[in-house]
């Protein structure tokens, strides 16, 4: 989890009277993504966070599964997707499962003239190419080029970006998203083997408090509809909060990679994790250093989960033909490695400079038809002599 954090002003007991300078009372709100039983945050706004005024009409945003049932190694070329002005609009989906949606975007615009709420999952934005500011009534989060932003399910946010040339990957997460727990002590830290700490979290900064009556739209989204909801009040109106629950940001540039004599396995790049799947960072670090090491990977049989790469920059010495925003998808059941060639190549090798979005799920994924739009035919036949 992220470690306690506070901002603005908060009385000094929970659950106290706590007035403005007009003798008013401030509206307190626990914001928890499970209830009362695990993390959460207090906030104070100016008016109560209830006042819905009107809605709108609802518009379904399910991902059209095209596949649901593989047995064969796939590829696709994320940067095909096509940019779109709208940020929710250009979030496209490719591979979903019950426990995880994965998605693509490319949007051209901010989002200024709404607000967006995710009431059933929690968001994992990993920032390709881009920089701006992530708001939210907990503050704002800078982000730039190799950023996760992670943003807990029910946050309401708006993203400014710097320039239209954008490209984001997106976890869609309906577990929380945590650190891994062999990181952390039994009350939270994060422990001295972990690859990061808590000096490379970035919080919420510059809390602004928006005391505005008018007519504000949150689209929010509730099991693949999107609902317009009309508030009466801005939602950015926070004076203070704390709390253990709220957006933060991590650089896959602060990972600090884990390196051996021999070739290391995949889970020494995991960064987060929630059920029934991971999130790995590869980064540039040096090859193993073994008189006789291979660095390539070993074959290896995935028989209990898929497999999804996101090829964000760098040599990747065990693939060939990778373009930046491919997606590789290698499905339980079948083993998979390095294509032909890659193994005897990498021998020798003292570094990689690869950059890679790695997501396994312990259930199968499916694809969307937009992955079938942008897919790589013939990828399965990559590994014949």
């Amino acid at each position: 989890m992220p470690h306690y954090n506070q901002c603005g002003q908060v009385p000094h007991k929970r659950h106290t009277q706590f007035r403005k300078p007009d003798g008013g009372l401030y509206s307190e709100q626990l914001f928890s993504t499970e209830g009362f039983s695990n993390d959460y945050s207090i906030l104070y706004h100016v008016h109560p966070p209830t006042q819905i005024i009107k809605t709108g009409t609802p518009v379904s945003v399910q991902p059209q599964v095209a596949e649901e049932k593989m047995l064969s190694h796939r590829s696709f070329e994320g940067f095909k997707v096509a940019p779109a002005a709208d940020y929710l609009l250009s979030r496209v989906p490719v591979l979903v499962n019950n426990d995880v949606h994965i998605s693509l975007a490319a949007p051209r615009q901010s989002l200024t003239g709404y607000f967006f709420k995710n009431a059933d999952a929690d968001e994992l934005l990993f920032v390709h190419e881009g920089s701006g500011r992530l708001t939210t009534v907990y503050g704002e989060l800078a982000f730039a080029y190799g950023d996760y932003l992670c943003i807990p399910r029910g946050t309401i946010y708006q993203i400014h970006f710097d320039t239209p040339d954008n490209r984001l990957f997106i976890v869609e997460s309906f577990s929380p998203i945590r650190f891994p727990k062999r990181y952390q002590s039994r009350y939270g830290q994060l422990l001295e083997h972990a690859p990061f700490c808590e000096r490379d979290i970035r919080t919420p900064q510059n809390l602004a408090t928006f005391d505005e009556r008018g007519d504000f739209l949150i689209q929010t989204k509730k099991k693949g509809v999107l609902y317009p909801l009309h508030y009466g009040t801005h939602p950015f109106d926070v004076v203070g909060w704390d709390g253990c629950c709220y957006p933060y940001a991590f650089s896959i540039h602060d990972f600090e990679p884990i390196t051996g004599r021999v070739h290391q396995p995949p889970p020494v790049h995991q960064t987060f994790e929630a059920n029934n799947f991971v999130v790995c960072s590869f980064v540039p670090r040096l090859f193993d250093y073994h008189p006789q090491s291979i660095p390539a990977p070993y074959n290896h049989s995935n028989i209990d989960s898929d497999e999804v790469l996101y090829y964000v920059d760098g040599d990747f010495m065990s693939r060939k033909n990778v373009t930046r925003g491919m997606i590789t998808l290698h499905p339980a059941g079948i083993p998979h490695g390095p294509h032909p060639g890659t193994v005897e190549k990498s021998i020798g090798a003292k570094e990689t400079k690869e950059l890679a979005v790695m997501v396994d799920t312990f259930h199968p994924l499916m694809l969307t038809r937009q992955a079938l739009e942008i897919e790589n035919p013939g990828y399965v036949m990559s590994w014949a002599e």
